[in-house]
């Protein structure tokens, strides 16, 4: 018997196009695309397998009949297939995004939700997948609450009541442990703290573990505030000079061990800094960071900036004439190492450099060295 028109066709859609190219997002909205179509077939080769009429088992035409039908059950089983490793593969994915209220519906979808959105608002988005499956095994909420909180991650986020219950003191419950939390973080950001200086749970969690009340944090706090002001104005001037505020200088009369690490980030950033700024460029703060954090010293950053501010005009001349954008930054980026392209980059205008001028003239015209390794 022949094919039957347009099968092959169908089935074709529900296999294509390669799904490994779209984004999640696009994924989603592609897979349910493919599970419709495979549904509607699925619906119309029932129809037409219903629509068969038996004629009579001695007739001539009964052959055809039973090849007929066993041929659109094997294209209805084909989609059956089709469809369930679509639903698999959309199932699939909504567990990898996360996306688990997908994956359930009515009661059990609104109890997922409200349970999850409370541990969200802890900072325990992790704890989703556990969620999901404590719904979907069937148990209340209260179970699932006191479940989560043997968790590892329970654990890490509220660690300050791991402390209190071998110090004997009572458990703060997670809105006391917030509260708690938020009062710390507001007295930090209102004394100006640095950024990253007591303002993480981790941080915190010594406080509350030894029962350090905010009131007490606010006294520490203001004493370390007049530490400063009363500091040596000279001193101070220096410090602010070099990058370091009033605020970190508060942070290390506060805690020195803690705050001495970004202190020095911040006094090797400005080094570096000003290293730049000698040569005439500009400073760009965050990359003078990247540069202190992987060990750059001032004395590298001087004979960095300094090649830096010499080949700039050169290679950007050269960059324009052939269409390529040369700006300090890309020449930063490549005598310091930290960008593979710039260095390739610069590699290839040097060659352009110098073929145009003629080998070794072309260097000495341009005054163009080695990058900086």
């Amino acid at each position: 018997m022949a094919e039957i028109p347009g099968m092959a066709s169908a089935l074709a859609r529900t296999q294509r196009p390669d799904l490994r190219s779209f984004t999640p997002a696009g994924l989603e909205r592609q897979l349910q695309v493919q599970i419709a179509r495979a549904g509607a077939q699925i619906k119309n080769l029932q129809a037409q397998i219903k629509a068969l009429k038996a004629p009579d088992k001695d007739s001539k035409a009964y052959a055809g009949y039973v090849k007929q039908k066993a041929l659109l059950e094997k294209r209805l089983a084909n989609f059956q297939e089709q469809a369930k490793a679509l639903n698999l593969r959309l199932q699939g994915h909504y567990t990898s995004t996360g996306q688990y209220e997908k994956l359930l519906t009515g009661e059990t979808r609104d109890a997922y939700l409200a349970i999850n959105s409370l541990f969200k608002s802890y900072g325990l988005e992790s704890l989703a997948g556990k969620i999901y499956e404590y719904v979907k095994n069937g148990y209340s909420g209260d179970t699932i609450s006191i479940l989560l909180q043997d968790t590892d991650e329970y654990k890490t986020r509220f660690a300050g009541n791991q402390e209190r219950i071998k110090a004997g003191l009572p458990v703060l419950s997670p809105a006391e442990y917030l509260a708690t939390e938020a009062s710390y973080r507001q007295i930090m950001q209102q004394a100006g703290l640095p950024v990253g200086f007591y303002d993480t749970p981790g941080d915190f969690a010594g406080w509350i573990g030894k029962n350090v009340s905010p009131s007490e944090i606010q006294s520490r706090v203001d004493l370390a505030t007049q530490a400063t002001v009363l500091a040596n104005p000279s001193y101070r001037q220096a410090l602010n000079q070099i990058g370091i505020s009033d605020g970190q200088l508060t942070a290390y009369f506060l805690d020195p061990t803690k705050a001495l690490p970004n202190l020095q980030k911040t006094a090797a950033t400005a080094a570096i800094g000003s290293e730049a700024i000698q040569q005439g460029l500009a400073f760009n703060q965050s990359y003078a960071e990247q540069l202190a954090l992987s060990g750059v010293t001032a004395s590298q950053a001087r004979q960095g900036y300094q090649q830096v501010a010499q080949e700039l005009g050169t290679l950007t001349n050269i960059g324009s004439m052939y269409g390529e954008e040369w700006t300090q930054q890309e020449g930063a980026e490549a005598v310091f190492g930290t960008s593979a392209n710039a260095v390739s980059q610069r590699a290839s205008l040097v060659g352009k450099e110098r073929g145009a001028f003629g080998g070794a003239t072309g260097t000495a015209k341009s005054g163009l060295g080695q990058a900086s390794q």
